[in-house]
């Protein structure tokens, strides 16, 4: 039970860094027994990936860690399957986190 707490900690702590730096997507995919994967991606005013984060995994200590590899990108030229190729659990959660709230 403390574990989970923790990484809830860890999980808010990177998501209130990502808030401060522009509009957030999140987007979740996984299952019951599937590892469950959340990817939260911040934009700035030109719709331009300024940062990011990923938790993936089954257990109380997954970590939330960054992706580098989408910082810059725009949000139109993101293609979940480009980035991630072999990962579609890492597909659906960026497509999801793709669709903003508006609001």
């Amino acid at each position: 039970m403390a574990f989970g707490g923790w990484q809830i900690h860890q999980f808010n702590r990177a998501f209130d860094a990502l808030c401060q730096k522009g509009r957030v997507g999140v987007g979740r995919s996984g299952g019951r027994f599937k590892p469950r994967v959340v990817v939260a991606i911040a934009l700035d005013e030109q719709n331009r990936v300024c940062d990011s984060l990923i938790m993936r995994g089954m257990t109380v200590f997954a970590r939330p860690v960054k992706i580098q590899a989408i910082n810059g990108i725009s949000l139109q030229e993101l293609q979940p399957d480009v980035i991630f190729p072999h990962d579609p659990l890492c597909q659906n959660a960026l497509s999801l986190a793709l669709k903003l709230k508006h609001g």
